[in-house]
């Protein structure tokens, strides 16, 4: 970790810590972007536990032993310092442009990924607002167990800091190849900034064959398999703390991450209906533009 990552992992425990999972099960979106997030809180939030989800398997109200080296070892790779929305020749780099068919990120080490965009994915869990759920993520294989103890509920994944952001104007939006279960219902999540809590252009996939997710578009027949996910860019929802934001535009110019999270919470309080506690595994192996 360099000195000023360091530096900035440390400023940001006080306000990530005041962040608690009321914010997410709160049943309204924002009435506008909140400009700290970390510290709007609406009088009507309650704790999540008046919202519990029935059909969350083997929920608790345990209070367990927070890991706060875990959480600056885990915070500390997607901290970047802040950056001018335009390029400034000899301080920032152009946005990286790509194209429809253009690989991202891949699994396989081999495989023909543009050289600019080195990056790989980490876990990013409830640790970050108090919770003790845990996941890891290596080769392409996401594993981990998600716990609701200290009000938490969440395991997730989100690419490492790009050398430069990436351009997809001339794109739909992101598809993602995996293969595991369909069974879950996932988000899937795209950055336009590098703000540690900024804007997650959100959908969700997976869910029974029938339902499909809300915005998922699949390939193939068996429940356990290797799959194909479109998440378009036009169907993204502006969120933060899984609370809708109005107002928002999507910069397709500038985007700064991709992220895949197993949440308790959907959109404004709206509860995951395949959200179970416990073991998950998911094989992430690889990210297109289309």
């Amino acid at each position: 970790m360099t000195a000023s990552r360091r530096i900035l992992t440390f400023l940001l425990i006080p306000t990530l810590l005041i962040c608690t999972a009321s914010a997410f099960a709160n049943q309204k979106g924002w009435g506008n972007r909140p400009l700290v997030p970390e510290l709007a809180k609406a009088p009507e939030e309650e704790s999540d536990g008046a919202n519990s989800n029935p059909k969350s398997s083997g929920s608790t109200k345990k209070r367990e032993k927070w890991d706060a080296f875990r959480f600056i070892s885990q915070s500390s790779k997607f901290i970047t310092m802040p950056k001018p929305p335009l390029p400034l020749p000899g301080i920032t780099k152009r946005p990286t442009k790509v194209y429809p068919g253009d690989l991202l990120w891949s699994s396989d080490s081999n495989a023909n990924v543009n050289r600019n965009l080195k990056f790989t994915f980490a876990p990013l869990d409830d640790v970050v607002m108090g919770g003790v759920s845990s996941s890891t993520f290596s080769k392409g294989r996401w594993t981990g167990t998600v716990s609701d103890s200290n009000s938490g509920g969440f395991v997730g994944i989100r690419s490492t800091p790009f050398a430069s952001a990436i351009d997809m104007n001339q794109c739909q939006g992101v598809e993602i190849r995996l293969r595991g279960s369909r069974d879950n219902i996932f988000k899937a999540v795209v950055r336009d900034s590098t703000d540690f809590n900024g804007v997650c252009w959100t959908s969700t996939f997976g869910g029974s064959k029938g339902s499909g997710g809300l915005f998922a578009s699949f390939s193939g027949k068996e429940k356990t398999e290797e799959y194909t996910v479109k998440i378009p860019f036009q169907e993204l929802i502006p969120t933060i703390f899984a609370r809708t934001v109005p107002g928002q535009k999507l910069r397709k110019g500038t985007i700064q991450a991709f992220q895949i999270a197993y949440s308790k919470f959907l959109f404004d309080g709206e509860l995951n209906p395949k959200f179970s506690l416990g073991d998950l595994a998911l094989d992430v192996l690889e990210v297109k533009a289309y």
